[in-house]
């Protein structure tokens, strides 16, 4: 504080009192001057006394505010130069003018003054053009949240490495909860006796056991092909970066045909443990639903992760089964005012094949059922098929558009969606929320996006195709009813062209549904003629054949001329194609399509799951059959794409 000499000041007050004691001495001096002599020294003395109590407590005050400002003084240096955080100056070409001594630690020369922000972070100089108040950085180690004041030019860094270290703590050691599914434990042990199941069990428990100690989880087992696993997100993390190889060493347990298999169900999330054990069963669900032999790792926001799925699956469904959706499928027909029957967009011979089986079984049930066919989404693979069931008007008079189904519906009606179980799919999304009741029969894996609240839901991996689910369906209907020489060649055309003529994803269930249509009148050559093509594009398809290059040894890529575009029939057959060629276990097409994407089709043998590769695409499908649709991109980004995604493939499945 400046040094200033003040005189004393006596208050506004005191010299009122002053003011009336001078008035009144004056009366004293003129009627009794000796009593006013007194009273004059008296008014004196208290005069000099009052002006020497103020003179001390001003200099009492002085001293007071002197040392009060010293020491904001030094504590406001001491802030600025000596406090635990950090205060930059930077200049309009964002470089550091000043720097406390905090800050400075962190330069090699001892000062950050004429450096670039950029020495601090790479990003830093962008935000700050962004007006972004608040920043998180990294420097040497620490975590700073940095307070940006652009129109002054001056950041603080305030060190948050210890919350940092307590939120990561806290992140890591958030409850993990799993449900182990052993898939096919009751197929394996039906035939077993005592002493093989026993050391069967052993086997297992022997294993998942060593398993948990491994990674620090609590397991129970909850019954003879379930069990309970309790851990940690980090614990997750980690078995994620071991791709849960538990699959593999459970399966490796039994080298015959069947071998065990595990599907695992995971829940995560800053929920509370209901919820955490809701979402590891949906996720368990989900793996089942995919064909099993895989982890399914589900989050509070609905955002699923998928391990393993890299076998074929095996067949294991049973005609009790079969028997049971038939029959409860038959109910929901009788009590519906009509069925609406919709397939995917740009339908094959499996979703019209199979929409033609439920058609026949609404019919049996004497209920009317109609078929979502858009004339204008009629692909060229299945033209003939519908050039031939319009020469049948008793079949085709059930044929509707889209929007004559939406004026058909009530909301009583049964909407009944075959060969998909994705909303985005369907071939109109909007007849989805017309009615509460949906029933869903498809023979492909699970994906994480799923039709809403479905009152039945009939979905097989293991089979072959849609077609097949649907004929076992009909052979538990009433025989009031014939099937249709025409229907029953529609679905073992369905069945014919998702085996590949019987050479894929074919087991005996498929073999016994190709036999019942075959006793109901249906016809191999019709098949062959509604399968034939045209010679154009024939040429075509081979064009895309001869463009085709070998990756890591097995995988064929075909990329299409540039400017060209393929339909998804025609581009699904050059992969097939692609997959009879000596040597190739997997085949991928790409191709621009006409709304402007660029389309992807995938076929393998089996001994790569396509289905995952189209999953991270954005797409999904089979393990030996599965496609994608990718927007804004090109043919090269995409191949691009697919070559960085079979590389991580092919790595974590060998090690």
């Amino acid at each position: 504080m400046p040094d200033i000499q003040r005189k004393p000041k006596l208050s506004r007050h005191l010299w009122v009192i002053y003011s009336l004691s001078i008035i009144l001495l004056a009366f004293l001096w003129y009627f009794e001057w000796v009593l006013g002599l007194i009273m004059t020294l008296f008014l004196a003395a208290s005069f000099y006394y009052t002006i020497l109590t103020e003179k001390t407590l001003l200099d009492e005050t002085e001293a007071y505010i002197s040392a009060i400002s010293h020491r904001i003084k030094r504590v406001g240096e001491e802030a600025l130069l000596e406090m635990p955080f950090g205060i930059i100056l930077y200049n309009e070409d964002y470089k550091i003018d000043w720097a406390n001594p905090y800050m400075n630690k962190f330069s090699e020369d001892d000062t950050l003054v004429g450096e670039s922000l950029q020495v601090l972070s790479d990003n830093m100089i962008p935000l700050i053009k962004e007006n972004k108040e608040e920043i998180w950085i990294e420097i040497e180690g620490f975590k700073f949240l940095t307070l940006i004041k652009k129109d002054e030019r001056l950041i603080y860094f305030l060190d948050r490495t210890k919350q940092a270290e307590i939120e990561n703590l806290y992140q890591s050691e958030q409850t993990v909860l799993a449900f182990i599914f052993l898939d096919n434990y009751e197929e394996i042990t039906q035939n077993m006796d005592d002493t093989a199941k026993s050391q069967l069990n052993s086997e297992v428990t022997s294993v998942l056991n060593n398993w948990a100690h491994e990674y620090g989880l609590y397991l129970k087992r909850t019954s003879q092909e379930r069990f309970l696993a309790v851990g940690t997100k980090q614990i997750l993390e980690q078995l994620e970066k071991a791709k849960f190889d538990i699959l593999d060493e459970v399966r490796e347990l039994r080298e015959q045909n069947n071998p065990v298999t595990l599907s695992i169900g995971i829940g995560t999330g800053e929920v509370d443990l209901p919820e955490l054990g809701e979402l590891a069963q949906s996720s368990l669900d989900l793996a089942l639903g995919r064909g099993g032999d895989q982890v399914a790792i589900k989050q509070e926001n609905g955002k699923v992760r998928f391990y393993g799925g890299k076998t074929n699956p095996m067949e294991k469904r049973t005609r009790v089964r079969a028997r049971v959706i038939s029959h409860a499928l038959t109910e929901l027909i009788k009590v519906s005012d009509n069925v609406i029957i919709m397939g995917h967009k740009s339908p094959d011979m499996d979703s019209v094949g199979s929409a033609i089986g439920v058609l026949n079984i609404a019919k049996t049930n004497n209920i009317n059922g109609y078929i979502v066919l858009d004339s204008d989404d009629i692909d060229t693979g299945v033209y003939r098929l519908v050039d031939a069931l319009k020469a049948d008007n008793e079949i085709w008079q059930h044929f509707i558009e889209p929007s004559e189904a939406d004026e058909l519906m009530t909301n009583r009606s049964l909407l009944v969606i075959v060969d998909t179980h994705k909303p985005a799919m369907v071939a109109d999304s909007g007849l989805l929320s017309n009615t509460d009741y949906k029933v869903v029969i498809d023979h492909h894996r699970r994906g994480e996006d799923f039709i809403d609240n479905p009152t039945l839901v009939y979905m097989e991996p293991y089979a072959s195709s849609t077609a097949e689910l649907v004929t076992e369906l009909l052979e538990y209907q009433p025989k009031g009813m014939k099937l249709k020489m025409l229907e029953a060649t529609a679905l073992l055309a369905g069945i014919i062209v998702d085996t590949k003529s019987f050479t894929l994803r074919t087991g005996s269930r498929t073999f016994d549904a190709a036999s019942y249509l075959r006793s109901k009148g249906a016809d191999t050559v019709l098949v062959q003629q509604f399968m034939k093509e045209d010679l154009s594009l024939y040429v075509k398809r081979s064009k895309l054949i001869e463009r085709a290059e070998v990756y890591r040894d097995a995988v064929a890529i075909s990329k299409a001329e540039t400017g060209l575009t393929y339909g998804p029939v025609l581009i699904a057959q050059a992969a097939d194609t692609l997959l009879t060629m000596t040597g190739i276990d997997a085949s991928f097409v790409i191709s621009e399509r006409e709304d402007g994407r660029v389309g992807i089709s995938a076929r393998s043998l089996g001994n790569v799951n396509v289905q995952l590769i189209m999953e991270k695409m954005g797409g999904g499908g089979h393990l030996t059959n599965a496609a994608t649709q990718i927007e804004e991109t090109t043919i090269e980004d995409a191949a691009t794409l697919l070559k960085e995604i079979l590389d991580e493939y092919f790595e974590g499945r060998e090690t």
